[in-house]
């Protein structure tokens, strides 16, 4: 019986945090105009084309000197992701790079780390979709500490996830569940890195200031 207890308190505590993270994925969008910053990033996924976009017109609005695009499909041509951003060619061609290593959110992580170390980026916003950027931010900060390099978080909404009763859509509840649980399995390995010193996350280009 005590093991029955047991499964259910816990069971009830990962279904409360649950609809936190819910909440707090619905409350970041719409999200406010972030502050200017040295760069702005990407990061690719499910509604790639919306997020891209996004990042280009912050870049439009001068919010940022460059924008990278991390996790960019192989086979996608360059002029393929001008078209999905609809940017102005001059400002493409001149300010947009693409990350073509990553392949996951950790891969993302790490190339945005290699990218801002190559730029002297001190400030980065970060672009990608609300239900994603917890997990983004943490797996960002792992590389990218503080004050070296300062994160703001732009949110892109997505609508699956805005209507209150998003349990009842089995799309939604599907995604919500399993980026929460993704959020607790990265909390959870923090947690057991922050008992022990960390090492530093080797620099790609070190510059003489």
């Amino acid at each position: 019986m005590k093991s029955v207890a047991a499964f259910l308190v816990l069971a009830l505590i990962w279904t409360a945090g649950l609809f936190a993270f819910a909440a707090r994925v619905q409350q970041s969008t719409p999200a406010p105009l972030p502050m200017p910053a040295d760069g702005i990033v990407a990061l690719t996924g499910a509604n790639s084309n919306l997020r891209i976009a996004t990042a280009v017109n912050l870049l439009e609005r001068d919010l940022g000197q460059r924008v990278l695009v991390s996790g960019v499909n192989r086979e996608a041509s360059r002029e393929d992701i001008r078209t999905v951003s609809r940017a102005v060619r001059r400002l493409y061609d001149c300010c947009v790079d693409l990350g073509f290593t990553a392949a996951d959110t950790v891969g993302n992580a790490r190339e945005t780390a290699e990218w801002a170390d190559a730029m002297r980026y001190g400030s980065l916003i970060i672009v990608t979709a609300d239900y994603h950027m917890p997990r983004a931010m943490l797996e960002l900060r792992a590389v990218l500490r503080e004050p070296e390099v300062t994160l703001q978080a732009y949110p892109v909404p997505t609508p699956a996830l805005k209507a209150r009763g998003w349990w009842r859509s089995p799309r939604a509840a599907r995604l919500m569940v399993v980026e929460y649980s993704k959020y607790l399995a990265i909390l959870g390995r923090e947690a057991v890195l922050g008992l022990g010193p960390r090492e530093p996350v080797p620099a790609q280009q070190k510059a003489a200031s």
